[in-house]
């Protein structure tokens, strides 16, 4: 499963949404499955990662906790060699929100050759990370480098959205390749899905775009 830690109450007691956190995690690693911290907005970018450390460091939950990187943050590079030198499981994607261009690529293409690079930092660390995106270009450049670098689909997985670019999630899975789609799950769907076009409205032209799609 995976969770923001605002939706854990991270702005109205961060001693609470610690607590309730580390619940569900340890209740994760007790019947081995896995929880991932989602990523927000940069004020939340350290914060986030504080968490994901300290919950990765607490006897018994290696393993079953992960965190999010944003390909389009400068710091994001660093990000991943500490997170994976430690183990820890990363869901890369290129980042929803609107940032400023003195922490983030500003440009498309820098954003995607960052993607790139990351990605490869990931397939090479030998942990198991998640290739969060919709976008056939970082899927091919993924595929390209997992072949050349002999590295199998078992070592790492694509992930996209459900409901977005079906045909994309059927073709990888036809080709051997792992793909995990993140469903919305409960009653506050709908709030979720405002909320996420609120943060960035260019989001809202992406996921129309895509959904027209089969």
């Amino acid at each position: 499963m995976s969770l923001k830690l605002t939706h854990m109450g991270l702005d109205l007691d961060e001693t609470l949404a610690h607590k309730i956190v580390d619940e569900v995690v340890g209740h994760a690693a007790k019947i081995h499955n896995f929880v991932r911290i989602d990523m927000e907005g940069s004020p939340y970018t350290q914060k986030t990662l504080d968490v994901v450390y300290e919950l990765h460091r607490t006897p018994g939950n290696a393993g079953h906790v992960g965190a999010v990187i944003q390909a389009y943050l400068h710091r994001s590079e660093r990000d991943c060699q500490e997170l994976c030198a430690a183990g820890i499981r990363i869901r890369l994607c290129k980042g929803a929100y609107k940032e400023s261009p003195d922490i983030a690529f500003q440009d498309k293409a820098d954003v995607d050759a960052n993607f790139v690079k990351l990605m490869k930092i990931l397939l090479k660390s030998g942990v198991y990370h998640g290739i969060a995106t919709h976008d056939p270009k970082m899927i091919e450049a993924t595929i390209a480098f997992a072949r050349s670098e002999n590295i199998p689909p078992s070592k790492f997985e694509f992930q996209m959205l459900y409901g977005v670019r079906r045909d994309l999630q059927e073709q990888l899975t036809r080709d051997g390749w792992g793909m995990r789609v993140y469903i919305p799950f409960g009653t506050e769907w709908y709030p979720y899905l405002m909320r996420r076009l609120a943060e960035r409205p260019a989001n809202a032209i992406f996921i129309l775009k895509n959904l027209v799609r089969r």
